[in-house]
């Protein structure tokens, strides 16, 4: 195994190929999916030019990453490594994330782990990591043969996707940063068709929702979902996610997957009343900076 080093987009294309290869292996295995990755990527990040660790065969192929992602208030590690490799190689994949957690310059380190993943919970917790006291998030899986119909669109709103309209501004920029789109469209997997948004008669936009299918697994993934206040109660992200799921069946996606927090209960009876059922929760873990 060679360990070596990437940033920017050519990170982001060994993540990818990674977090398909993890999913191709083992249906239910890691948190992540590709596409996770690559809306992470919808904004800069000073960890965009941080250098993050891959092992690769001698191929080139990567059995396993660590990934440190900035988030604002702190910073993310996530070791991805293959199911088939992990009782080997994520002990010494763990080491080396510890190592470069002296590196970031941020003085809280989190990491999301299933309540299943015994070996890593160890690992974790024997290094100081403590879990939080917020939420869990839970990830939900759906078939496509347990998609169901488009559910109606409230009186007096319409739904877009991005194919349309690129003249106006992209609904997610107040969120996310002007450059969304653009980043957006760096990564291989992002498609306007599947950015779909829901406008009221006055043009405003009401909710949104962006789904993403990957046809190296055969995965779709819900990504981000949202109805502004105004517009709550109204069925809108109903309409949203199922006009989603539709496109993204059509597709060929075989699987679907969506997460959400513990605490949102909207979001859970969303998801698990549109057919979604729930996998292992998933756990985050902290730490502040040793001194």
């Amino acid at each position: 195994m060679d360990e070596t080093t990437a940033t920017g987009l050519e990170y982001l294309r060994l993540i990818t190929t990674l977090a398909n290869r993890v999913r191709v292996e083992d249906a239910t295995a890691g948190i992540w999916e590709a596409a996770d990755f690559q809306w992470w990527w919808r904004r800069e990040r000073s960890s965009d030019e941080f250098a993050q660790l891959f092992w690769t065969d001698t191929s080139g192929a990567p059995e396993a990453a660590v990934v440190f992602t900035d988030w604002g208030a702190g910073w993310g590690c996530d070791p991805v490594v293959l199911q088939s490799k992990a009782d080997d190689m994520m002990p010494g994949v763990w080491s080396r994330a510890l190592e470069r957690m002296d590196e970031i310059p941020a003085d809280d380190v989190e990491i999301a782990v299933r309540d299943n993943d015994d070996n890593l919970r160890a690992l974790v917790t024997e290094s100081g990591f403590s879990p939080s006291d917020e939420a869990h998030f839970v990830a939900t899986w759906m078939r496509a043969a347990d998609v169901p119909p488009i559910a109606a669109l409230a009186d007096g709103f319409t739904l877009h996707d991005r194919r349309e309209g690129l003249d106006r501004v992209h609904h997610m920029v107040a969120r996310n940063g002007d450059r969304v789109e653009e980043r957006l469209s760096q990564t291989s997997l992002y498609r306007r068709d599947l950015d779909l948004w829901v406008e009221d008669a006055e043009g405003q936009v009401a909710a949104y929702g962006l789904f993403w299918f990957d046809p190296a697994t055969g995965v779709g993934l819900v990504e981000p979902m949202r109805t502004e206040e105004r517009y709550w109660r109204l069925g809108l992200a109903r309409h949203v996610l199922t006009a989603g799921l539709d496109r993204l069946t059509s597709l060929g996606a075989s699987r679907v997957k969506v997460s959400y927090e513990s605490t949102n209960p909207a979001a859970e009876k969303l998801y698990l009343t549109c057919g979604f059922r729930p996998g292992a929760p998933e756990r985050l873990y902290r730490r502040r900076r040793r001194t």
